[in-house]
């Protein structure tokens, strides 16, 4: 693990030689080394002093690696325009470092050290390189939402010392009836992930955020969320069994609640940020249903949504660099300009909503599966949050490709090869990982 460690360092002081080109190359090759020093054997390995890896850590680290490449493509503005780029690069690799070390933890207080430090590269991202006056409220949102939470989690690892004598994940064992314990250890991935009630801070994140903001967040930020409770429900699988069941229910209803605000909206980038929150909330309905299923769909839908979810906040991007707006009145019958784009529009759109051959559809079949053997009556839910997911999807689609064009586009310049990789690079992944599954 320190091989990737040191290599992710440095990366850094080429951050502040301009060589963005060098550290694009150098990132996709770091990835294909990261690929092929995996062993494929169950448990944890490349352990070394407080860092190792499971599947579920790969998994989460390859996606980190692949979406920080891609943002440093779909930013190439921030290079072009000299806008501050050497102190982006560094932002986004320290977020970089952060993250690898978060996932890649065996000790639960260095995870715990690393969870709140990537806070702070995503809180400079948003407020340096917004695009409008209110991104000091979304920062500020996002910073006291995710830090409300984070002082009685820290209190409760120390708690967990006090008892266990050790802060390892893999000698954690259940606490029985602790509700407290429960709530503290909890509360701060419920507000990462995000569960519906503590989610008002994402849409005002994603929409005040840069296109690489976007990006990370969605794909990466958010999983921080699904990855914690993953690590941590093993302590709580007694009291679980009865209190799980409260937060799946709200999860479900708040996720149709969620996708019916989603056709309220007339903003690209907060139309795809609802539209996180109800993925989110079917993950996270997954993994409190405390069964293997759950823990794998929840996994399959979290890789999904942050390839799919990021690629179309790179879209909007495009979009809004042509257009100037996001706004969906004004993004209209782009099919008669951007024919090509239609296309990634609609494959990405159709990925949304879990259309095959795409991983959502795993993903969705899974926590389906998982969630209906708790209780028969999640199906009322699961069906309306399956079809309404469809119909934000179309919505999306039909609402800025269809109908009568905008007459003030009549000069703006067309799609380059970039952008084209960009998306072609969200979308292979996404539904080719399904032949292996």
């Amino acid at each position: 693990m320190m091989k990737f460690i040191f290599l992710i360092i440095m990366f850094i002081p080429l951050s502040y030689l301009n060589l963005f080109w060098l550290i694009q190359w150098g990132w996709m090759f770091s990835i294909f080394m990261f690929l092929i020093s995996y062993s494929f054997n169950k448990g944890f390995s490349m352990v070394s002093y407080l860092y190792g890896m499971d599947f579920i850590s790969f998994l989460m680290l390859v996606l980190s690696f692949w979406i920080l490449s891609l943002m440093f493509m779909s930013s190439e503005k921030i290079f072009i325009n000299n806008n501050w780029s050497s102190f982006f690069l560094f932002m986004c690799l320290i977020l970089m470092l952060a993250l690898f070390m978060t996932f890649s933890s065996l000790n639960m207080f260095i995870f715990y050290l690393f969870f709140e430090i990537s806070l702070i590269p995503i809180l400079i991202l948003i407020m340096g390189w917004g695009y409008q006056p209110e991104r000091l409220q979304a920062g500020i949102y996002l910073l006291f939402y995710t830090l409300l939470a984070s002082l009685p989690m820290m209190i409760s690892v120390f708690y967990l010392y006090n008892n266990e004598s050790s802060m390892e994940f893999y000698f954690l064992n259940s606490k029985n009836n602790n509700l407290i314990l429960y709530f503290c250890m909890n509360m701060v991935f419920f507000i990462k992930i995000p569960m519906f009630m503590v989610h008002l801070w994402l849409p005002k994140a994603h929409v005040e955020a840069p296109v690489a903001g976007s990006m990370i967040l969605a794909g990466v930020m958010l999983k921080l969320g699904g990855y914690g409770l993953m690590r941590l429900m093993i302590l709580f699988t007694i009291i679980g069994l009865n209190l799980n069941l409260l937060f799946i229910s709200l999860s479900l209803i708040g996720g149709v609640i969620v996708s019916l605000v989603c056709l309220r909206q007339s903003d690209l980038k907060s139309l795809i940020a609802y539209s996180s929150i109800a993925h989110m909330g079917m993950a996270l309905s997954g993994v409190l249903s405390l069964n293997y299923w759950g823990y794998i769909g929840c996994l399959v839908m979290m890789v999904a949504h942050g390839l799919c979810s990021s690629g179309l906040f790179c879209l909007a991007n495009i979009n809004y660099e042509r257009i100037l707006s996001r706004s969906l009145y004004l993004n209209k019958g782009l099919i008669n300009v951007l024919p090509s784009l239609s296309l990634w529009w609609f494959l990405l759109v159709s990925s949304n909503m879990a259309a095959p051959p795409s991983l959502n559809l795993l993903g969705e079949i899974m926590l389906i599966n998982s969630i209906l053997s708790l209780n028969k009556l999640n199906m009322i839910f699961l069906g309306l949050l399956s079809f309404f997911s469809a119909v934000y999807s179309l919505y999306l689609y039909s609402f800025s490709q269809h109908g009568k064009m905008n007459l003030g586009l009549f000069s703006f310049f067309n799609i380059n090869i970039r952008e084209f990789l960009v998306l072609m690079l969200h979308w292979l992944p996404l539904n080719l990982m399904i032949l292996k599954g």
